[in-house]
């Protein structure tokens, strides 16, 4: 399993509230839903991290 990084992420609050909102609608904490968000983003552009073997 990699190693998480914390940080502080500024979000206005309309954002925040449809980000919790879809996030409970898949069953996930806010903090699983962003890096799943941004997890699917990565791939999409083709710039998700190499997998290690």
């Amino acid at each position: 399993m990699s190693k998480k990084k914390a940080f502080a992420l500024r979000v206005n609050e309309d954002m925040m509230k449809s980000i919790e909102k879809w996030a409970q609608d898949e069953f996930r904490s806010t903090n699983g839903q962003i890096e799943w968000m941004l997890n699917e983003m990565l791939k999409k552009n083709n710039r998700a991290p190499k997998k290690k073997e």
